[in-house]
């Protein structure tokens, strides 16, 4: 304490060290497999990795790259952007390439948004959200995804969106393909939402960093809907798609106008990053379709592996229809419901960390019985974490 004041910026006092950090620290201490934190367990394509080397030793972005990011990758995006989603950018002004989606999202909101303004989340949302909404000094407002226990996924009530828009609401937060949950949301739940941005003027900053992986369903960006190209930021990165999660490079595509306002807050944070990464991101982004569709039939069996094991462990499953998460309700396991504890109990008892959803919350309450697990690991790491949660 100095002058009688915290450390910590009161704006940031409600965040902690991540769950993620914790969990992963537990993991390494009990030696249990670690099916929390999301990050895959193998490198990705081995040509993408030599692109890299290759730029290392060619001194491609050794030194600072350009502050937009290097010509080849924001070309590249804007080709990716055009090729899967008829969405046209022009590579100069309209792309900002970033250190990872993480830095996208502070730098959208950080630029974006002032004291007194409403951002609206999905609920459960990931936990930069929240910290990056107050670092802005804006409030922000979940409006909750609910389970659907028939139906096996979660939905979102269109009407309770409607409600939470104040004249106070400044920008919608949303993530689609959407961490934790998995759901994908559908063109008709699109449509409302663009309908609603634009009857009520509102900025949306999506973050759509698993559109690769939606197993069920199409992902559709929200900027290919009427009215929402000029007030939408999207925001993707290499990590989940090429398995590249250490190397942070992320991007936004937006007109050119909030562009400026991102990068203006952008080139204060971390001014430019990975620059040789950003070549062989380029590479990545040019592979064929067959990359992409192998992902995600990999990744799809995954899901129904580990989503059938936690169902016969006892859990009740909710299988996604995107991402590498699946959420379960631990009640059937645990009457208590308390997420937490299970979790922070699981290594000991059968060897397996998980993540409990709760802490993707605003109502704590309403995510208290949901634990989250990843299965972005290798197939024989996926099958002993079966074994194991059976001993439940």
């Amino acid at each position: 304490m100095t002058q009688g004041r915290p450390l910590l910026n009161r704006r940031l006092a409600e965040f902690g060290t991540t769950i993620f950090a914790e969990m992963s620290a537990l993991a390494v201490r009990t030696g249990a497999i670690n099916l929390g934190q999301g990050f895959p367990d193998t490198d990705g394509p081995e040509e993408v990795r030599e692109a890299a080397v290759r730029a290392l030793r060619a001194g491609h972005g050794n030194q600072y790259p350009p502050g937009p990011g290097v010509p080849e990758l924001r070309t590249a995006i804007t080709e990716h952007q055009l090729r899967r989603y008829a969405l046209a950018y022009d590579p100069d002004t309209e792309v900002l390439v970033t250190a990872g989606a993480t830095e996208a999202i502070a730098a959208s909101m950080l630029a974006l948004l002032e004291p007194g303004d409403e951002v609206i989340a999905l609920e459960p949302y990931y936990d930069s959200y929240a910290a990056c909404i107050a670092m802005a000094g804006a409030t922000r407002v979940p409006v909750t995804l609910h389970p659907e226990p028939t139906a096996g996924g979660y939905r979102l009530d269109l009407d309770e969106l409607r409600a939470a828009v104040t004249p106070r609401t400044r920008l919608l937060l949303l993530n689609t393909p959407h961490n934790p949950t998995g759901t994908v949301l559908t063109r008709e739940e699109l449509a409302a939402i663009a309908a609603l941005a634009c009857e009520r003027d509102l900025l949306v900053v999506t973050d759509e960093v698993y559109e690769h992986l939606v197993f069920e369903g199409e992902h559709l960006p929200l900027a290919s809907f009427p009215g929402m190209r000029e007030r939408t930021v999207t925001i993707s990165s290499a990590g989940k798609t090429f398995s590249f999660t250490g190397w942070k490079v992320g991007w936004i595509t937006a007109s050119p106008e909030l562009v400026t306002a991102v990068r203006s807050a952008k080139q204060f944070l971390t001014y430019v990053s990975a620059g040789p990464f950003q070549y062989a991101v380029a590479e990545a982004l040019r592979l064929p379709d067959s990359y992409f569709d192998t992902l995600r039939a990999d990744l799809r069996a995954k899901r129904d592996l580990l989503s059938d094991g936690l169902a016969e462990a006892g859990f009740q499953v909710y299988r996604p229809a995107g991402t590498y998460f699946v959420t379960t309700d631990i009640r059937p396991l645990d009457s208590s419901g308390d997420g937490f504890a299970f979790c922070r109990s699981l290594p000991e008892r059968c060897g397996v960390v998980a993540v409990p959803n709760a802490v993707f919350y605003d109502h704590r309450e309403q995510g208290a019985p949901f634990v989250r697990f990843a299965f972005c690991k290798r197939t024989e790491v996926l099958e002993e974490a079966v074994s194991r949660l059976k001993g439940l």
